[in-house]
């Protein structure tokens, strides 16, 4: 048995609270900047629609949706979605670059949290419910770093970052757990294999879910626009087309599902290891499987039958959702072998 830092643990909690507030200036900040970005669309759009040439134009932009539209003299985009191959474009966003900033002093300091917590443990700190929690969260905000390194996902901002805070309040209020020991269970380097990569999949599973909201809402506004209605969120001008944000979120799915396939296949090796079987149709091995045929139907589905658009979409959100279920409800209420939520 490792011997327990409680102080180092305490420190670990402050520097985590310390991290959702930074997230959640960082969460306001890329809200303010679609705000910002949709009153300024406005303002441009009210002064090309004096003449009904331009007010054709605007519109003709909106639907269309594939490519970024000139600048204004300020350098605010004029009407057409953001470009879909979602490069960085000449444009300066000061509520976008704060944004950005402060996501990532928010990770700095999430990471040294999450650091302090396997330091004060003296092993992985992934050990349980809040640590998994934490821990994800952490991925899923590095991963959204590294992206941003090469695309220009910043309108992915305020729901990605949005869910990392909601991931943080979960751990803190609704998984609270003080450090400790793992169970006899846990207290194997299989621990170490197959909840990181379980980690690193439900981070990339994390994003695509993000993007696929956003999918059905561009596509449904756009079929509004294409029946004459009105532009009722215009700040999703930044965002590129449904069908941009489809082929990204397939891509970023398939590799979160190779992942996802060795979680499985670790689990299994794990388990005849532990408990002499590799399979036993335990409450949490069952929903593992259910979340691996969702992801391996979505895909096969969108490859091979055609299954394209919203259905794509909502595939993938389904198939999140089935990782949220797996992860709250059957660690709390469904008693098992892998009961050591830590809760």
């Amino acid at each position: 048995m490792q011997n327990i830092n409680q102080t180092l643990g305490q420190y670990s909690e402050l520097f985590m609270l310390l991290a959702a507030l930074a997230y959640t200036v960082g969460f306001l900040a890329f809200t303010w900047d679609l705000v910002k970005s949709s009153r300024r669309i406005r303002e441009i759009e009210a002064g090309l629609a004096e003449s009904a040439k331009d007010r054709e134009l605007v519109l003709a932009g909106a639907v269309a949706g594939g490519k970024r539209g000139k600048a204004s003299a300020d350098g605010a985009p004029t009407g057409s979605t953001a470009d879909d191959a979602m490069d960085y474009q000449g444009e300066r966003r000061s509520a976008a670059r704060i944004a950005v900033a402060l996501t990532i002093v928010a990770a700095v300091i999430h990471a040294v949290a999450v650091v302090t917590r396997g330091v004060a443990a003296g092993r992985v700190p992934w050990g349980n419910m809040y640590e998994f929690c934490t821990t994800g969260g952490l991925v899923v905000a590095v991963v959204f770093l590294l992206v941003l390194t090469r695309k220009d996902l910043r309108f992915l901002g305020t729901f990605v970052i949005g869910l990392v805070v909601v991931m943080l309040c979960a751990a803190t209020i609704g998984f609270p757990t003080p450090v400790a020991n793992l169970v006899p269970a846990l207290q194997s380097y299989w621990l170490i294999i197959h909840v990181s990569v379980a980690v690193a999949a439900s981070a990339l599973f994390t994003l695509t879910f993000a993007m696929s909201v956003l999918q059905l809402i561009q596509a449904s506004r756009v079929a509004r626009l294409a029946s004459g209605g009105e532009d009722r969120l215009p700040f999703m001008r930044l965002v590129p087309s449904a069908l941009s944000l489809e082929n990204l979120s397939y891509r970023i799915n398939a590799i979160a599902f190779v992942l996802w396939t060795f979680t499985l296949m670790a689990g299994a090796i794990w388990a005849e290891k532990a408990w002499g079987r590799y399979w036993g149709w335990d409450t949490k091995e069952v929903w593992t499987f259910v979340i691996w045929v969702v992801y391996a139907g979505y895909l096969h589905a969108r490859a091979t039958r055609g299954w394209t658009g919203t259905r794509a979409a909502w595939l993938s959100i389904v198939g999140y959702l089935c990782i949220v279920f797996n992860f709250t409800i059957v660690n709390i209420y469904f008693s098992g072998l892998h009961s050591y939520a830590g809760v």
